[in-house]
């Protein structure tokens, strides 16, 4: 099981985890929008007992075991284009996703 993260992501992270003083991003997915599921992050304050822990380019990940299956080997990128800027999910799992990239299948 692997979860990794580019140095922009990384960095992006990293930067917010510090100015909100948590420990990492918990990420995970939601049954939502046009293809069924949805990405879903927010800063972790400790980890919990179902946690899975994925350290890249010092920026620490925590998955839920129950969504592993949904992310697992998903690498994340953190883009900006223009003024609008967002994590960037390659998902091996992903059989297929909407048109705006908010939402997946697998």
């Amino acid at each position: 099981m692997a979860i990794t993260l580019t140095e922009n992501a990384a960095k992006h992270i990293r930067r917010q985890v510090e100015k909100a003083g948590g420990i990492g991003l918990r990420l995970g997915v939601k049954k939502v929008g046009c293809s069924g599921l949805a990405y879903t992050f927010d800063i972790a304050s400790e980890v919990g007992p179902d946690d899975e822990r994925f350290v890249s380019h010092d920026a620490q990940v925590l998955i839920e075991r129950k969504n592993l299956p949904f992310l697992d080997g998903t690498s994340v990128d953190f883009v900006r284009k223009g003024l609008n800027e967002s994590f960037r999910f390659d998902n091996p799992n992903a059989k297929s996703e909407c048109g705006c990239g908010e939402s997946f299948n697998v």
